[in-house]
């Protein structure tokens, strides 16, 4: 039987967002490159859904992720795949951004 990947292997966090909210937090050191993987997906309005599904999905993969942060405004461009995802880890956590404040109303208990 397989072992499955430990928390203690999840040394990462991820995070797919606007400019801002990226390069924020890659100033703060979660930044992470390994070859052609990184951690972090920057979302303008020129980025095809496609390529945030892929993202997404590539990050909730991984097996070094233990957090994957997205903008709200950009979770709802693909909220079928956030609502879908519902592993302890990585963990999916929605964060405001500067110029789309966020909607807690959208979340129900």
């Amino acid at each position: 039987m397989a072992q499955l990947p430990s928390y203690k292997d999840r040394n990462f966090i991820a995070i797919i967002g606007d400019e801002d909210s990226v390069t924020g937090l890659l100033l703060a050191g979660i930044g992470h490159v390994n070859g052609p993987k990184k951690n972090f997906l920057v979302v303008d309005n020129k980025t095809p859904i496609s390529k945030i599904e892929d993202t997404f999905v590539e990050f909730t993969n991984r097996k070094d992720i233990a957090i994957v942060l997205i903008n709200q405004h950009v979770a709802d461009d693909i909220r079928q795949l956030v609502d879908d995802h519902d592993q302890a880890f990585p963990t999916v956590l929605e964060i405001p951004s500067k110029d789309h404040p966020y909607g807690i109303i959208r979340f129900y208990l």
